[in-house]
Parts: structure tokens; C-alpha cells; sequence
């Protein structure tokens, strides 16, 4: 009974590290149940430039106290000068805020911005390598939920300063960015970044007088889907969708009848080989070849890059854009 307990919970932190990291290449969307399919753009060409084309910060007075979403009491003494980066989500944002030249280290999952695959790699997301954060001397690890608390602790036992996030929607990833900007003097940058994202999600949203009903699956084998207090169901219900499996709670398994019983109107995938490492399409193929719905009938199923609708970056919003975007052209198409 332990070793099948055990299991499960090593199923659930893999399929969990899936989510948080993404494992996409490319984006664009598919029109074809049976084409096969592209995936939805990340707007890479636009994200990044975006946000620190001008350096704007301002004297920040140090120290400073923040409680992270651990609820650490963290004091920051001093400005950092040495950031280490224990997700992609919180390279992204740090990037953003313009602090390349203090992130030293980054995880091996960390692909966005190009800049990132230069920086010295400290591990994977759950399997970071302590000792060699320890020997790039950090002044600031800013690390996730996935790597594991008992990580964290650790960390500061050994006298590291770890701020750790937990975001489960787009106003908390807003908060991170801004708690961000605050301890490493770029508050005018998280400001910049902040105000981009909530006019992204302005134009986003939809109202639509029949509310498409949406699911969106990241993986197959079992059937993971996204439910309740997840930013990808708030992703859905900005957009002007109902998410289906609202009912169930984070990220959960279902199974093939549970879908064809509620029989979405579109499919949201994200993208990737997911953990199989089977090829870039392969979820995307055994949705269309094993649920006989009307999503799957109609084409109403559509791949997203994993990289921004799975990382609680400042990208989701992009994520947001995309889906928002899908569900115009099916209410279009009714």
C-alpha cells in the first residue's frame, strides 16, 4: 500500500513539474481533427523587449521585509547582485524586469528569454543541485512551489535568501512581479509589466450570450485536466468560456468517459511530448483518435504552447490571448 501511495505521488509530481515548466517548442493553432496540428503563438517576438526597453528604476531604501506565498518573513538587506532562478516562470519575470546581468544561474528548464540558455544551469525544477546554487555565491534564489518546500528550507538553513512563489492566478502572478520589482529596485519595471498584463486581460475578455464550454488536458496517460483554482480555468472564464471540469479542484485525473459524458465544445492542449518524450503531437493525437465528440468533430481542437499557458509568468497573458481568440471564432462559427 505505501509503495502504490508512493507511486502515486511520484505520478503527481511529474505530471505537476509538466505544468509549472512547459515543454514546448513552437505555437500556432489547428483547424483539422485530423490535420496535423500547429500550435498557438507565445508572441516571443514582442514579450520580452516589451517591458525593459528603458531603464526606469528609482532609489529603492534597503532593508527590506516581504512575506513570500510560503509565508516566509524574508528581510533583504542589501540590492541584490547575484539572483539565482529556480523555475522558467520566475526567469521570465526576471528578465523582464531588466536584471539579466544579476540572474547567475538558472534551472535546465529555463528557455525564454534566448538569453537564459547562457546562464549556468543549477539543476532541473524538482531536482536542483544545492551545492552548486551554494558555490555561485547568490545574494537572492527566488524559487516555486515545485521545488519542494522541504528544498526551500534547506536553502535558508543554509543561509541562503529564498523568496518562494505559489501563484494560482493572473493577479497573483501580478503580485509576485510586483513583490519582484520591490526587492531588487525595479519597482517601476514591475509597475510597467503590471500594467501591460491587465490591459492584455481587458481586451481579452469575451461575453458571450452562450458560453462555449471548454476543457484543457495536458496529459493523456492518465488523463490530467485543469479544474478549479488553476489560472488556465481563469484563462477559460476571461475568455468567456465555462470550464467543464470546474467542478473538480487544481489540476486531476479523469477519465475518457468523464469527457465524452460532458462533451466539451472545444479542447485546449497543451503542447509537447508530456513525460513520454513521444513526439511533439502525441497528445494531440490520441484526443482526436480516441474521443468521438463534437469538439473533435467539429475541429474545435487546438494546441497551445505549453511554455505560456502552463508558466505563471507574465507570458500567461498571451496564453489568454490565444484562447480568447479561439473561442471568438467557434461562437463565430455557431
Amino acid at each position: 500500500m505505501r509503495l502504490k501511495m508512493r507511486s502515486k505521488f511520484l505520478i503527481f509530481l511529474l505530471i505537476f513539474s509538466v505544468i509549472l515548466v512547459g515543454c514546448s517548442k513552437n505555437a500556432v493553432n489547428n483547424q483539422s481533427p485530423k490535420a496535423t496540428p500547429t500550435i498557438l503563438g507565445d508572441g516571443s517576438s514582442s514579450t520580452h523587449n516589451a517591458h525593459n526597453a528603458h531603464n526606469t528604476s528609482h532609489n529603492t531604501s534597503y532593508p527590506i521585509t516581504v512575506v513570500d506565498d510560503f509565508g516566509f518573513r524574508v528581510t533583504i538587506d542589501r540590492k541584490p547582485e547575484r539572483i539565482v532562478s529556480l523555475s522558467p516562470s520566475n526567469t521570465e519575470n526576471l528578465f523582464a524586469l531588466s536584471l539579466r546581468d544579476e540572474i547567475v544561474g538558472v534551472t535546465d528548464y529555463c528557455n525564454f528569454p534566448p538569453e537564459a540558455l547562457n546562464k549556468t544551469k543549477i539543476g532541473g525544477f524538482t531536482t536542483i543541485n544545492i551545492e552548486k546554487i551554494l558555490q555561485l555565491n547568490p545574494d537572492l534564489v527566488v524559487a516555486s512551489y515545485g521545488n519542494g518546500q522541504q528544498n526551500v528550507e534547506t536553502m535558508k538553513n543554509l543561509g541562503l535568501k529564498v523568496i518562494a512563489f505559489n501563484p494560482k492566478s493572473i493577479k497573483d502572478i501580478e503580485r509576485n512581479i510586483l513583490l519582484l520589482g520591490k526587492i531588487t529596485g525595479k519597482e517601476r519595471e514591475a509597475m510597467e509589466i503590471v500594467e501591460f498584463m491587465e490591459k492584455k486581460v481587458n481586451e481579452s475578455r469575451n461575453d458571450f450570450k452562450i458560453k462555449p464550454r471548454v476543457m484543457h488536458i495536458l496529459w493523456h496517460d492518465p488523463i490530467w485536466v485543469s479544474g478549479s483554482n488553476t489560472f488556465i480555468d481563469e484563462i477559460i472564464k476571461i475568455a468567456g468560456g465555462e470550464n467543464v471540469f470546474s467542478d473538480l479542484d487544481g489540476w486531476k485525473i479523469v477519465s475518457k468517459e468523464d469527457i465524452i459524458s460532458r462533451n466539451p465544445d472545444v479542447i485546449l492542449i497543451s503542447s509537447g511530448s508530456g513525460m513520454g518524450g513521444k513526439g511533439e503531437n502525441y497528445i494531440y493525437e490520441w484526443v482526436v483518435r480516441e474521443l468521438d465528440i463534437d469538439a473533435v468533430k467539429k475541429g474545435h481542437v487546438y494546441v497551445i504552447d505549453a511554455d505560456i499557458i502552463s508558466r505563471p509568468s507574465y507570458r500567461i497573458v498571451f496564453a489568454l490571448d490565444n484562447v480568447s481568440t479561439i473561442l471568438r471564432d467557434v461562437a463565430a462559427s455557431r
